[in-house]
């Protein structure tokens, strides 16, 4: 059984670091020393910029040059990304460039002057075509996406066996499985393999390698392997010790396929959360921008106030806390987690966390505080009306509809 897994290791950067250790001592060392102990398991992980600065800043350098060791021996591959997970498809060009080139500069600064990652991975697998076009410009090869972008919102699947060129970019896409990927992989593998083990394969197949063996390939989270799901039984243990198993990198798989003619299609707007009916109605963003949730209309309506103030102020002599601050207050999970979309009946959390959302929002409104020009005052006062309605808005909606479902 072939198996192509990629990992996206991401906390925010203004996180406390107590959650930041969670995820480490739950999931990225178990991750990392899986890798270790299996030489022939191939992985494709995401680490974002400000994740890896964390690291750092916290003395945690153990984990980062254990993890240089299997990127130089090609058994981890990296994709470039945003640095502060902004969700790209919303934000202005400039900054889809500027969180693109701070990620590029981490990646170099710890893994070496010369790395330069072949994959991207866009945040919240957030494509739209003019995003694409920029990772195109900027040197990348290829893209991880979910398959409902392949689709539209209809009911057909990519052919997992064959590379697909982006007629926007030009970029090969690897399309992961959604049915696959909406759990913890591992969960529904085991089975598989266990079958595979005794000759007793007879699971729907998802794609089919060349030579016919069963093919998987699944995106997630990092922190889903012990932070978000403790797999008491170890699958995943189970799994890597399989003789059946066959592991590759997301580049190794594009070189198998490019064996075979690339065929140019549209790709259609989508994140990995996006719902089909989202997908084909034109509105694949709605978890993170919906028009009808008036927390995530005044967030957006703060974070693009404070953009406009960039090149008015970049000579401001707290020009560098303005920006400090807003890439802070733009990552991504600022807005998904005012969505209050219910995960639990499928597999995941309840995307509603007013300390969450508040943590984004201090970070907008600190942005436009922190200019010293006088000729802010005008923007700053109706960043402050924004901010005091947000703030009603969280805390109404939260006591009135969310509390005490959200524990529950």
């Amino acid at each position: 059984m072939w198996w192509f897994n990629f990992l996206h290791f991401y906390q925010p950067a203004n996180a406390e670091f107590y959650n930041i250790r969670k995820a480490l001592d739950k999931s990225y060392w178990r991750l990392l020393r899986l890798m270790e102990e299996h030489p022939e398991l191939k992985m494709t992980f995401n680490i974002s910029g400000c994740l890896l600065d964390r690291l750092a800043e916290e003395k945690e350098m153990a984990f980062i040059e254990r993890l240089k060791f299997l990127v130089k021996k090609d058994r981890v591959e990296l994709t470039g990304s945003a640095y502060y997970h902004g969700f790209l498809p919303l934000l202005p060009e400039t900054e889809v460039v500027r969180q693109i080139k701070a990620n590029e500069k981490a990646l170099k600064k710890y893994f070496g002057k010369n790395f330069k990652p072949a994959g991207f991975f866009l945040p919240e697998m957030a494509y739209s075509p003019a995003v694409a076009k920029i990772i195109k410009r900027l040197g990348y090869d290829w893209l991880i996406l979910d398959e409902v972008a392949y689709s539209g919102g209809k009911k057909i699947r990519p052919d997992f066996n064959r590379l697909y060129l982006d007629a926007a970019s030009n970029l090969k896409i690897i399309f992961r499985s959604r049915e696959m990927s909406s759990a913890y992989p591992p969960d529904k593998l085991w089975p598989i393999l266990k079958n595979l083990a005794v000759g007793k394969f007879r699971v729907k197949k998802i794609g089919v390698a060349g030579s016919g063996e069963p093919l998987f390939i699944t995106a997630t989270d990092a922190e889903l392997y012990g932070l978000r799901h403790e797999d008491p039984t170890g699958e995943m243990e189970k799994i890597v010790k399989q003789k059946s198993l066959q592991t590759a990198t997301f580049s190794e798989r594009i070189k198998q396929l490019e064996k075979t003619k690339a065929l140019k299609i549209k790709i259609w707007p989508a994140t990995w959360e996006s719902s089909a009916a989202e997908v084909s109605s034109g509105q694949p963003y709605q978890l993170w921008q919906n028009k009808s949730n008036k927390i995530q209309v005044y967030l957006w309506k703060l974070a693009y106030l404070s953009l406009g103030l960039e090149n008015k102020f970049k000579k401001d002599k707290n020009y560098y806390w303005y920006r400090w601050h807003l890439a802070r207050g733009l990552a991504s999970c600022t807005f998904w987690w005012a969505s209050a979309r219910d995960f639990k009946p499928v597999f995941g959390p309840y995307a509603w966390s007013p300390d969450d959302i508040e943590r984004g929002l201090e970070d907008l409104i600190r942005s436009v505080r922190s200019l010293h020009d006088p000729k802010t005052r005008r923007t700053k006062l109706e960043a402050e009306k924004y901010y005091l309605k947000i703030k009603t808005f969280i805390w109404e909606e939260h006591w009135k509809k969310h509390w005490p479902k959200q524990y529950e």
